[in-house]
């Protein structure tokens, strides 16, 4: 799996831009799907038929990025983003549009910024992607309005339980749903690749009314918080702790079964977890739990350290326990437990 991560995690596909990752996520699925197709929103379903429940895992495709608003006179480029930190931007190496031209996302030199300028993090309307133009009409030769930028970092191996990448939120995800996607369950399984997760959940909203599904697992990639300064209950989760179970989050509330049942499946295959805490973000789970009048739905996430930034990282036996979660939910038809009782 890790040589499909790295390949994955090389790929650039910015909300919106997903066709690199789309494309080779889907030559491997239909190896495995019965049938594969795509929406309308770009969403990717791998589709293994089978008796039982409906079960749909999803992952995402999209990574943070930028979308190029324009060049400016002086050949600089304007450009607007979301779910970034700007104090992670400066300085960081970009490729933008499908020849991806490399640039820089650049800002004034601290030689020449105020003492205010000094005290606070430049906003992104304040830095700029510089491609080595010297006018607009230079840069117009190279770019066009509307161009996905994307971070450079590659996939790296380091430390002994380590890896570090742009976009392993949630390529990560996209892995483990297609080595999911290898086995047979006894159910009817659909494998969903989603898009733009990360401007709001979009992909997922439409991808949850073409599935319709009983029961839904999430994957993803979330955030650690073991940092030297955090205490105990604020590290959110712990790289090298084992896959993270969802309770709630600022876009979910787990259901008590659905919850139990992915902690007794750990357990029971004595696979290490930990519990995702004191985390305000959302994920898909957020839309696909509240839609077709509610459907039963978990997630499982691997902790990842400078998530949203142009490198994270993470450890690799969290990653391999992600995976054997999930199989291991799947495999012991857990799934057929997590609906809630009827209310008479």
């Amino acid at each position: 799996m890790l040589g499909r991560l790295e390949a994955l995690c090389n790929l650039n596909g910015v909300s919106g831009d997903e066709g690199r990752v789309r494309r080779y996520i889907r030559d491997i699925a239909k190896e495995y799907a019965d049938e594969v197709w795509t929406d309308a929103m770009g969403n990717l379903y791998a589709h293994r038929k089978g008796e039982g429940k409906r079960v749909m895992v999803a992952a995402h495709m999209d990574e943070v990025g930028m979308i190029v608003w324009g060049p400016m006179e002086n050949g600089l480029l304007a450009y607007q983003t979301r779910g970034i930190d700007p104090r992670v931007a400066v300085s960081k190496r970009v490729v933008i549009g499908a020849k991806e031209i490399p640039g820089v996302i650049g800002a004034k030199a601290i030689h020449l910024q105020s003492r205010k300028d000094l005290a606070r993090a430049l906003p992104h309307d304040e830095l700029f992607i510089d491609i080595g133009a010297k006018d607009k009409t230079d840069a117009l030769k190279y770019i066009e309005p509307g161009d996905y930028a994307a971070f450079t970092t590659k996939w790296e191996r380091y430390g002994e339980d380590r890896m570090k990448a742009k976009a392993i939120d949630d390529r990560a995800g996209c892995v483990v749903a297609l080595e999911l996607l290898k086995h047979d369950y006894d159910c009817d399984f659909y494998a969903v690749f989603t898009v733009q997760e990360e401007l709001g959940l979009r992909g997922a909203q439409a991808a949850v009314y073409n599935v319709k599904p009983d029961v839904a697992l999430v994957l993803e990639a979330t955030s650690a918080n073991d940092m030297p300064e955090a205490k105990g209950h604020q590290h959110s989760t712990r790289v090298g702790g084992g896959p993270a179970i969802t309770f709630m989050d600022g876009a979910t509330i787990v259901s008590t079964k659905m919850f139990d049942a992915l902690r007794e499946t750990a357990r029971k295959a004595d696979i290490p977890f930990q519990l995702r805490q004191s985390a305000n973000a959302g994920n898909d789970a957020g839309a696909i739990y509240k839609a077709l009048a509610g459907c039963a739905t978990g997630c499982i996430s691997l902790p990842c350290r400078y998530i949203h930034s142009p490198c994270s990282v993470a450890s690799i036996r969290d990653f391999e326990h992600v995976y054997q979660l999930a199989e291991a939910f799947l495999r012991t038809s857990k799934f057929n437990e997590v609906q809630q009782d009827e209310v008479l």
